[in-house]
């Protein structure tokens, strides 16, 4: 597959992820863990998409941080609302299975998804295009 094809993949997950998060809790059902985690999931497919659109291979991981350390290391400027996407990590792992951890409120979530929102948009910018399912 293409870099360009990959890349483009990866952001149509990370929109997927991201529409799903902005759907929101449309019933008392859903749980904001798993609205965090569609959060991260964005922030993380849409961070893999631009590196697969510059050429350059990751490891698998759910690390936000990570993925910002090797998007910084290709000279690429991070904004600041970009940087603070890495407390997305938690909601990888920590907050998606049932364990010792206080469970993600309605608050939390709405700042995950704004995180998640601008970091989508940012990589959007980037790869120069919109919505994967308008094309």
């Amino acid at each position: 597959m293409k870099n360009s094809d990959l890349a483009k993949e990866w952001l149509k997950r990370a929109q997927s992820n991201l529409a799903k998060a902005k759907a929101g809790r449309s019933s008392r059902a859903i749980l904001y863990e798993d609205l965090a985690y569609d959060c991260q999931q964005a922030a993380e497919k849409s961070l893999k998409a631009l590196l697969a659109h510059r050429g350059t291979e990751f490891p698998k991981t759910h690390s936000i941080n990570l993925l910002l350390d090797i998007v910084k290391s290709k000279d690429i400027t991070i904004p600041a609302v970009i940087r603070q996407s890495s407390v997305l990590t938690e909601y990888a792992v920590e907050t998606r299975y049932p364990g010792d951890y206080e469970p993600v409120k309605r608050g939390e979530y709405l700042k995950a998804l704004k995180l998640a929102v601008a970091i989508v948009g940012w990589v959007e910018k980037k790869m120069q295009t919109t919505d994967i399912f308008e094309k």
